[in-house]
């Protein structure tokens, strides 16, 4: 049985060593680039495409909106092709005159202001997809890079079950232990084993995730420049200066703009007209004027603007939860932004405790002084410390990412 034993764990260990060294050379083929130049391609992104063509679109509509109304040609004849004096042509009317909407009351001017407005909107909403396309990179990234880490930890962490297992087997055949504890090595090597197999499928499940989201061609093996590492950057922005305030804010000039348009659409609408006249009975020429008000007898457009108006008071009480929404998103995501750098230096700690008691552990081990159990304890104790410092700097990047979405900037230090 100790023979059975032996084989099984020297033959799972050949396995295992063949397969770290094969990931290990192919962890070296394509690394990704790093995150500061990826964030430099994220123009290219979908959502951001999308909103500079929206912008553009706005842009576009501001310069339509300056532009006159055209004349209107217009082509009369009276007086023709009738009966008694009036038979055929000889004593026909015929007057060709030019209308032309003029636009007073300023109608011009409040059409481009909204046109203008709307522009503004649409340029902070542009800013916005720039901040939340390098948002999901960084996530993007974070993960792909902490999916990475778990993968060499639980690589470590098969290499050291596996010494951990000889030197129990070693034990076991000097007959310092019993034949279970053999056993129980060989199920902890293949536990291990286990969780290196999902840790890699996990690692290679990110890398698609972040090649997905970098728009990247070929498909990335490695990350090499750290994120998780990277301290996040500071940030003067007050909570009323936050991006979706800004927003909200620029919503609420468009709406007190449309009042104006509903308003002046109230006024007459004037329009004036030249023609010129020729008179075939008797062979001369005239000019003809004109100008056409119509009569607000029955619409006044008070419809509109008292829709206009309550658009308006809609969109200030949108500022205002803006506002508060924007205190309290704020206050909490700086709360675990500092949070999460506290648990940082927490789990770091906590690492360097957890190496140190494992080493003496594993040495009284050696020993004969410590038994499996404790050992395996430690083992655990140090793995679950390393797991803890990933996922402690996962979150400081999450919070860093939070923070960054509301003030409207890159996270990390970039700039839009």
């Amino acid at each position: 049985m100790t023979i059975h034993v032996s084989s099984s764990l020297r033959a799972t260990g050949c396995a295992v060593a063949a397969l770290i060294a094969a990931y290990a050379g192919q962890a070296l083929a394509d690394p990704a680039p790093s995150y500061d130049s990826l964030v430099g391609q994220s123009d290219a992104a979908p959502l951001n495409l999308e909103a500079a063509a929206l912008a553009e679109a706005a842009e576009a509509r501001v310069r339509q909106a300056g532009v006159r109304t055209n004349p209107e040609l217009s082509l009369d004849i009276e007086n023709a092709l009738g009966s008694g004096p009036f038979t055929g042509y000889g004593a026909a009317e015929t007057t060709l005159s030019v209308s032309q909407d003029l636009e007073l009351f300023g109608r011009r001017r409040a059409r481009i202001d909204v046109a203008r407005a709307e522009a503004g909107v649409a340029g902070l909403r542009r800013d916005a997809a720039g901040v939340e396309a390098a948002s999901r990179l960084a996530l993007a990234y974070a993960e792909a890079e902490a999916a990475q880490r778990r993968f060499a930890l639980t690589e470590e962490m098969l290499s050291i079950t596996l010494a951990d297992g000889r030197a129990a087997l070693a034990l076991v055949e000097e007959g310092r232990e019993p034949l279970v504890r053999g056993l129980q090595a060989e199920s902890e090597v293949a536990a291990a084993r286990a969780a290196y197999d999902e840790a890699q499928a996990e690692r290679d499940a990110a890398f698609a995730r972040l090649t997905a989201v970098a728009m990247l061609v070929a498909p990335i093996t490695s990350i090499e420049d750290s994120l998780l590492d990277r301290a996040p950057s500071s940030s003067g922005v007050t909570a009323s200066e936050t991006l979706g305030v800004q927003v909200a804010q620029a919503e609420r000039d468009v709406a007190e703009e449309r009042i104006e348009v509903e308003r002046v659409r109230a006024l007459p609408d004037v329009t004036a007209s030249v023609g010129f006249r020729r008179f075939e009975a008797e062979d001369a020429t005239a000019l003809t004027f004109g100008v056409s008000v119509p009569l607000p007898l029955f619409d006044r457009n008070r419809g509109n603007i008292d829709a206009a108006h309550a658009e308006f008071r809609a969109a200030e009480a949108r500022v205002d939860q803006a506002r508060q929404e924007a205190v309290a998103d704020r206050a909490a995501a700086m709360a675990r932004l500092a949070g999460s750098a506290s648990r940082v230096r927490a789990a770091d700690g906590g690492v360097t405790a957890a190496e140190e008691a494992y080493r003496l552990t594993r040495i009284g081990f050696e020993a004969g002084r410590i038994s499996q159990l404790e050992l395996r304890a430690s083992r655990s104790a140090l793995i679950a410390a390393r797991n803890a410092a990933i996922d402690a700097r996962l979150a400081r990047v999450r919070a860093e990412i939070d923070l960054a979405r509301l003030d409207g900037r890159i996270p990390f230090g970039g700039s839009l």
